[in-house]
């Protein structure tokens, strides 16, 4: 199969968005001209382009984009060609209300912005099928074309009666009948038993809790959902020239579609990351969502297939990125495995709800601070691209002694309705976890818990609430084998079908952990344990408590004072020929650290360069390390 090496050709890539629907063909060359002049060798086209290209059923308008793909080749500028079907033209919606998403409250939403389909209406498939191949007919083999662009940002979530048909045959197919439906979403609770299939409907508004496995799945049933449209598209374009590769471009940490899953069904791995310039820790989420995409490919290059140059229009307070920043988040995504960086977009919109987001040329034109800032990063990409005689970093790989566990079930199901404290997110224990490792220059993949773990010298999991039995056994062996482990708070709860586990917790893990849990003990906003560790120091914990007795395991912190008194909170076991940790609560940022920090030492994972300096991060990619420093003010190395 093709991979994003295929659309490289031996330099990395650089360039954004380009929407010349947008503006008048005067401005068509002078774009090319401007993108030769920054360097830019790669731009996505037509992914708003629908209602250019289909302005009526039936008919097809590509003299304009014969015009801009010719303008780009001639250029020397290589095209991420799109299908468009993120954004129906209004003529489906008006023809077809049908292909319009209906929310879980029973609301049509109307045409007139973007993302308004149904992923399972007959007539959207249809239409986006028949615009995905034309345009593949078209230019499947057009010398500009580096690459599909399939969608954008899948995530569109429907309740109508076409998902309710298609969300009962999802089931049908996973429980194979009713009385499967029954036991496995445990309808005997709120005499909720279902006698025929036509009875069964998508969680909509209802008049209290709804069941949470009809929840879990039906998540689940959307991630899959919208993967049936991406691998649609995939396949129309792919069946005339399958040596073109294909892609669609996730989203930071998105809850509703796989990753897992997303990733192995295309080429490579693209993201779209936007971090808030004011948020004092934007650098650390920034370098976390890349390399969850690095890991998420395989540790194979990915691509960043969007950022924004300057503000991102949809945020309340749309700060732009100060002088330096968008090179030094974009060289953070270089260091991070990434072998071409885009943005969006390139030319500002004068019209529309975008009129106000950031661009290589922005509204004041080529002669801009934004614009001079684009030229010097094409340049200094193109140097990093490697010389004759001088390997670059392209395809190279990012080496890491460190996996965190990443599951989208676990995170689904940690925040139905109904569990025991609301604000128990699952991303902020990751983030908890990853946090003192990056400031450390520590560098992390993520792991699936049932995928392969051997490389690694720590696995972290920081919450697996929800675990399989291949998990359980898979995690189990890796401790045994001399690994080490540490698992975090109100984990090994339940099974994929969300039945608890019965007898203590963490279900599966009580003899790799040696540690029973009898009860989790959720804490009041505001309230905080006090915490004694001779060896880690004492320290405070917030947020979550757990009623925990060691079982073989031995306690390296205790809860003191109030009604855990006594109570286990770190605990470490020896199991096989490895070690495992378990943390039954929240530690202050300080004491985790101080936990993590003793835990690499005893695995031997080292940081990439000791010693640096705070706000000096510090990352390995092929026989190049990348320094970048998010603090102002200068730093020196010794």
């Amino acid at each position: 199969m093709p991979g994003l090496e295929d659309a490289t050709r031996g330099r990395l890539l650089f360039g954004g968005d380009y929407n010349p629907e947008q503006w008048p063909p005067e401005v068509w060359a002078e774009d090319v001209r401007l993108m030769r002049e920054a360097g830019v060798n790669l731009v996505t086209v037509g992914v708003f382009a629908w209602a250019a290209l289909q302005p009526e059923p039936g008919r097809f308008t590509f003299g304009w984009l014969d015009t801009v793909l010719g303008l780009l080749d001639e250029g020397g500028i290589g095209v991420a060609l799109a299908t468009p079907t993120a954004s129906p033209p209004p003529w489906l919606g008006h023809r077809h209300p049908d292909t319009l998403p209906q929310g879980p409250d029973g609301v049509r939403r109307l045409y007139g912005s973007r993302n308004q389909y149904c992923p399972s209406a007959p007539a959207y498939r249809r239409a986006a099928r028949v615009v995905s191949d034309a345009l593949a007919a078209r230019y499947a083999h057009h010398p500009a074309l580096r690459m599909w662009h399939i969608g954008n940002e899948y995530g569109t979530a429907c309740h109508c009666d076409h998902c309710a048909q298609r969300f009962r045959g999802w089931l049908s197919r996973r429980y194979g009948d009713l009385d499967g439906l029954n036991a496995a979403w445990g309808t005997a609770v709120w005499s909720q038993r279902y006698g025929d299939w036509a009875e069964v409907l998508p969680p909509r508004r209802m008049q209290y809790v709804g069941n949470p496995l009809q929840d879990l799945d039906y998540q689940r049933f959307v991630s899959d959902v919208l993967l049936e449209c991406f691998t649609a598209e995939r396949d129309a374009v792919r069946a005339h020239n399958p040596a073109v590769p294909i892609t669609t471009n996730f989203m930071d940490f998105y809850r509703h579609t796989d990753g897992w899953r997303w990733a192995a069904a295309e080429d490579f791995v693209s993201l779209d990351t936007y971090p808030d310039p004011n948020d004092p820790d934007a650098a650390m989420r920034a370098a976390m969502s890349k390399d969850v995409m690095r890991s998420l490919g395989g540790g194979r290059p990915w691509l960043l297939m969007e950022q924004s140059p300057g503000a991102a229009s949809w945020r309340p307070v749309a700060t732009p990125k100060r002088p330096g920043l968008n090179r030094l988040w974009s060289m953070q995504a270089v260091a991070r495995g990434a072998d071409g960086v885009l943005h969006f977009q390139w030319r500002a919109s004068r019209q529309g709800a975008e009129r106000a987001h950031g661009a290589m040329v922005p509204h004041a034109g080529h002669d801009s601070r934004v614009f001079r800032e684009i030229c010097a990063l094409g340049r200094e990409l193109a140097e990093l691209s490697g010389m004759p005689g001088v390997p670059g970093v392209l395809g190279a790989g990012v080496p890491a002694d460190v996996a965190i566990v990443l599951d989208w079930d676990a995170w689904r199901a940690v925040e139905l309705d109904h569990q025991p404290h609301h604000g128990f997110r699952y991303v902020d224990r990751l983030t908890e976890y990853y946090a003192p490792l990056w400031r450390a220059n520590v560098t992390c993949d993520f792991a699936r818990a049932d995928g392969p773990l051997g490389g690694y010298r720590l696995v972290l999991v920081p919450n697996l609430y929800q675990v399989s039995a291949a998990a359980a056994a898979n995690l189990t062996a890796y401790v045994q084998a001399g690994g080490t482990l540490v698992m975090g708070p109100f984990s090994g709860v339940a099974d994929p079908g969300e039945r608890v586990f019965t007898g203590g917790w963490p279900g599966p893990w009580q003899d790799l952990l040696g540690v029973r849990v009898e009860e989790h003990w959720p804490l009041p906003d505001g309230e905080r344990l006090d915490v004694a560790s001779a060896e880690l120091g004492d320290f405070a914990a917030a947020t979550w408590a757990e009623w925990t007795e060691a079982r073989g395991a031995q306690v390296v912190a205790r809860i003191r004072g109030g009604t855990l008194d006594g109570r286990p909170a770190v605990l470490r076991h020896r199991y096989g020929t490895g070690t495992a940790w378990y943390v039954a609560t929240l530690p202050e940022p300080e004491a985790l650290r101080r936990l993590l920090d003793r835990v690499c030492a005893d695995a031997a994972v080292r940081p990439v360069l000791p010693g640096l300096p705070p706000g000096v991060e510090a990352v390995r990619r092929g026989d190049r390390i990348f320094l970048l420093h998010h603090d102002d003010g200068r730093v020196e190395l010794r």
